[in-house]
């Protein structure tokens, strides 16, 4: 079986970080992706779809330091369904458990300065941040405050910064 979700966004808005009674760290975040086309006629078309993730312990505190409303980021995890009853009415939900996540950001004004020089005005860049092992809450059976690489880490080499990639270099 398979449960598997890959999610390109951006934050509607900023992070809502909490604890449980346990001080297991959950970040709640909202994802807009959408998705463009052109219907019959030509006139192009689109669609917001909004999602709403979850990112536990070490990965939650990431996101809730860093991410703010806006920030685009890659996730990866699992569909979550679950249901609750409010004033006689049964609500159902779906999450995302995120597994990994990756800020596509730059960094922000403000930061440490390791920016370089654009047209006589200076950028800061972040290098691209990858975390995973972030767990799913209380389904992964204890690890909490454990970091575990993402398979993806351990099975890759370093790859070198896309600082000076360049468009032209995609062969297709």
């Amino acid at each position: 079986m398979l449960n598997k979700v890959q999610l390109i966004g951006n934050l509607g808005n900023d992070p809502d970080v909490k604890y449980t009674q346990s001080g297991a760290c959950v970040t709640t975040i909202s994802i807009a992706t959408t998705k463009k086309w052109k219907d019959r006629d030509g006139n192009p078309q689109e669609k917001t779809s909004w999602h709403r993730v979850k990112l536990w312990n070490k990965l939650g505190e990431i996101a809730g330091e860093y991410l703010r409303k806006g920030s685009k980021v890659y996730i990866e995890g699992e569909l979550d369904y679950g249901s609750y009853e409010k004033d006689g009415v049964t609500h159902y939900t779906t999450d995302i458990i995120a597994s990994e996540m990756k800020m596509l950001d730059g960094r922000r004004d403000g930061d440490n300065d390791n920016g370089q020089r654009q047209g006589g005005q200076q950028q800061r860049q972040a290098p691209r941040q990858e975390y995973g092992g972030g767990g799913g809450g209380q389904r992964q059976g204890g690890g909490y405050g454990q970091q575990q690489p993402s398979s993806r880490q351990r099975e890759q080499p370093q790859q070198p910064p896309m600082d000076d990639f360049v468009d032209d270099d995609i062969p297709f």
